[in-house]
């Protein structure tokens, strides 16, 4: 594991397990959480990427943090299950405790007519999106300090919901009756049909917000006190090639861009991942959002360049027990047949 050497302080800090810390939304998060002390584990997908963060993060707090907690960038690839295996076996040999998990990552590649496909054979959106999310909160969970205020959030999105703006736009959230999942390793979507990028990626936003409810749920039943938060940044487009259009940029540069350019800086309807970072550490780190149960929150619009981030309502599907209930069993019973 690379490490940053940690600088003693007052309080004690926090121990935050992030995935896709590495660009956008979550590395702000994580210059943030250094900034106030707290301790890192930023998983990355292969050494080189990990050696790279790294050195962003070291030359960005000698120049901007005033406290300096520790951060640790292990290698984990969410696109393998066995990835996940390892690095979480590693954790526990080390005796690592964790204060906070935060389940960030996120993909889309919108624009590609033809779908990816994981390590073990799962189309990559709700392979990275949902099911490795799945399986690591079932291997980390053991870590979790149950005696410092711990919390799990998951970082979904305003499209799960076919009523919002985003969701509204192109073919909208829907699971059906599960028959992709169902049917096992190689399916297309999670409903059976026929592969689509962009509901792909509003599907797993959905999987998200229904796995954060039946988690809550089953930690509740074994009385642990561990707040689920789910949570929307609204839409976020930066400036440069990072961030969370880096995938779906290349199928259309030129659409990208004037999508960017409308939406970022003539209605004025995105937020930065500055902004959005900072809503993220909040979450992690104020008193207000330890919340017993599940809880769900988006940084919503309300006005060109002003938002509020506030308690809100999921969709319809998202508060169906029973569709919470066939996701959680049938994710688990394919992780059991892929890894046994």
């Amino acid at each position: 594991m690379n490490e940053k050497s940690n600088i003693s302080k007052k309080d004690k800090p926090l121990t935050i397990f992030i995935t896709g810390g590495s660009s956008g939304i979550g590395y702000q998060a994580v210059l943030n959480l250094i900034s106030l002390g707290h301790n890192i584990i930023l998983p990355c997908k292969n050494i080189s990427r990990a050696n790279e963060v790294l050195t962003n993060i070291l030359n960005q707090s000698s120049v901007e943090l005033s406290k300096e907690g520790k951060i640790v960038t292990p290698i984990m690839d969410l696109s393998d299950l066995k990835s996940i295996d390892s690095l979480c076996a590693e954790l526990k040999n080390r005796r690592v405790n964790i204060d906070i998990l935060i389940l960030n990552a996120g993909l889309q590649y919108t624009g590609s007519k033809a779908p990816r496909m994981s390590t073990q054979g799962i189309e990559l959106t709700f392979a990275v999106n949902h099911l490795s999310h799945f399986y690591l909160t079932e291997k980390i969970l053991p870590l979790i300090d149950k005696n410092n205020d711990p919390k799990i959030i998951i970082t979904s999105s305003e499209v799960h919901n076919p009523n919002s703006g985003g969701g509204k736009v192109g073919a909208k959230a829907s699971l059906g009756k599960l028959k992709g999942l169902e049917s096992g390793a190689g399916f297309e979507m999670i409903d059976g049909n026929k592969f689509n990028a962009d509901k792909a990626y509003k599907d797993s936003k959905l999987c998200n917000i229904l796995f954060a409810r039946k988690l809550s749920n089953n930690l509740m039943s074994m009385k642990l006190s561990i707040p689920v938060i789910a949570w929307a940044p609204g839409l976020v487009i930066s400036r440069d090639n990072q961030g969370f259009f880096r995938y779906s940029r290349k199928y259309n540069q030129l659409g990208q861009k004037l999508f960017a350019f409308l939406a970022r800086d003539v209605l004025r309807i995105t937020t930065s991942n500055k902004n959005a970072g900072l809503l993220l550490s909040n979450l992690a780190c104020l008193c207000k959002y330890r919340k017993p149960g599940f809880n769900y929150y988006s940084n919503k619009i309300i006005s060109s360049g002003k938002f509020i981030f506030e308690e809100t309502e999921i969709s319809n599907d998202a508060q169906r027990g029973d569709l919470s209930d066939d996701l959680w069993d049938l994710s688990q019973s394919l992780i059991d047949k892929i890894l046994r």
